[in-house]
């Protein structure tokens, strides 16, 4: 079953969801109980990630990263999305 939203390259894990047919729910759950974000929401932001771990701290440094470098002076207007206003 192909799943072209997913964006996680770890196709050997047991939880991306071509290795079964139950969707991103064994991912999820695996993520939540290990206090961690799935690897797609770390590549939705666009931004390089800052650490090395996966856990909901080093998905708000990201975040923070991404937020300080769009506010950086001098940054081009045409990289600006509607969002950033």
């Amino acid at each position: 079953m192909p799943h072209p939203f997913c964006t996680c390259t770890d196709l050997s894990c047991p939880f991306h969801p071509s290795n079964h047919d139950k969707g991103c729910t064994p991912c999820i759950a695996k993520n939540l109980k290990e206090r961690e974000i799935p690897t797609c929401f770390f590549k939705a932001v666009g931004h390089p990630k800052p650490t090395k771990d996966w856990h909901f701290e080093d998905f708000a440094a990201l975040i923070l990263s991404a937020r300080e470098a769009e506010n950086t002076p001098g940054r081009p207007e045409e990289s600006r999305t509607d969002t950033d206003a």
